[in-house]
């Protein structure tokens, strides 16, 4: 798949891009906006990071047709392209001189779910509450929940291998994506998911492009097969480079799972089938307070051993900061005296049970040699109010 990569790259090193030429092409050959005027390019020139690179030109796509032939004549004009979400990246992933295809306005639909499946196949525009919304109808959810779930879309969680608060209860984003339909920079559209021995030596035995890559593929993972297994760290989150772990056959030559992470630099992603798991009804948030959040971090592997469904950090800069600011301050009055807080939350069918989860690791704590501050809320507004400290981070921060 690296191909997408390496001829963006090529393209963008080829030539000064015919700015002017290919804004006419793309208004003469597509359905959705073209935008390649000053104030737009400003606007997409950012995004949560402190990057700043003014694009091209920006097309929002109204269909998958769209698409194609947006990338198809970037490839033509020698353009580089870059998917964009709701631009929450903190790392500058959104920012590129490029042709930004944003797809939030018009392939923003959920194509499908399915509760006996438990999937839900989703365009790349969907913003993720959207999707957790229609999935909790069937008492369901979709586990990765970054803090901007309320804005960010499942395209951006796919090049991001977004995580969140509930990736402890579900994995991340890798861990829940099913299938891909996918668009080559090169212009080959395919669906890509798992693949057993037998499938993998069909495709490469059919030949053509598809062929070529799944034959690249395969070479890539028997070449370095056991150094991934060996070297390949084991930690909770891998965004340092490409999921190489998942074309091992023990994962099933996962080529979907394989490019989730990638930030557009092997495919655009059409749309996602995505895993979905049972919502817990009844929640209760535990909050654990220490005098830094080294301290925190010293005592998560004494939380996890109890089995929460949701753990999230905060230190005394991000609660400082929303204090300046003068944001939420009914959230927090509600954290207990410290310098790092822990946000825990417990699940159950009622209420009760899944408060009852908590003693035990309250009394654990407290039995430290530098026990920290504690609060139990049950009361779904406080909860609230407090994990809306968290979420507004990007915003005090920036």
């Amino acid at each position: 798949m690296s191909s997408n990569f390496v001829e963006i790259a090529s393209a963008a090193k080829a030539s000064v891009v015919d700015a002017v030429a290919l804004e006419s092409a793309l208004r003469g050959h597509i359905r959705g906006e073209v935008r390649f005027d000053s104030g737009s390019r400003a606007l997409y020139a950012t995004d949560g990071s402190n990057y700043r690179q003014v694009p091209i030109g920006v097309v929002l796509p109204r269909d998958v047709n769209d698409v194609i032939a947006t990338i198809s004549l970037a490839r033509e004009y020698g353009a580089p392209i870059l998917c964009r979400g709701s631009g929450t990246s903190l790392a500058g992933q959104c920012c590129n001189v490029a042709v930004i295809l944003d797809f939030t306005k018009y392939l923003n639909q959920i194509l499908e779910i399915d509760p006996a499946r438990r999937i839900a196949r989703v365009q790349p525009g969907v913003v993720l509450d959207n999707l957790r919304n229609a999935a909790e109808k069937h008492h369901l959810t979709f586990g990765p929940d970054p803090a901007s779930h309320d804005r960010c879309t499942l395209g951006g969680m796919i090049g991001n291998n977004s995580c969140g608060v509930h990736s402890v209860m579900a994995g991340k984003t890798d861990e829940n994506i099913e299938a891909l339909d996918i668009l080559t920079y090169d212009g080959l559209r395919m669906s890509v998911g798992k693949t057993s021995d037998a499938e993998l030596e069909q495709i490469i035995r059919e030949g053509g492009r598809r062929g070529e890559i799944y034959a690249g593929l395969k070479g890539l993972r028997d070449k370095y097969s056991d150094l991934v297994r060996q070297k390949y760290p084991n930690i909770p989150r891998r965004v340092s480079g490409y999921n190489l772990n998942y074309l091992l056959p023990e994962n099933g030559f996962d080529v979907a799972r394989t490019l989730v992470g990638a930030e557009g630099t092997c495919v655009t992603v059409l749309q996602a089938t995505c895993r979905l798991v049972e919502s817990p009804p009844s929640r209760v948030l535990l909050l654990i307070a220490y005098p830094d959040i080294y301290q925190c971090a010293d005592h998560v592997p004494d939380v996890l051993a109890h089995k929460p469904i949701g753990l999230e950090g905060v230190d005394d800069l991000l609660v400082e900061y929303t204090r300046r600011k003068g944001i939420n301050s009914e959230g927090l009055a509600l954290l207990p005296e410290g310098g790092g807080w822990l946000l825990t939350e417990f699940s159950a069918d009622t209420v009760a049970a899944a408060e009852a989860q908590a003693p035990g690791l309250m009394q654990q704590l407290g039995r430290g040699a530098n026990p920290p501050r504690m609060r139990l809320f049950t009361n779904r507004q406080q909860i609230n109010r407090v994990w809306e400290v968290r979420e507004s981070s990007l915003g005090v921060i920036s």
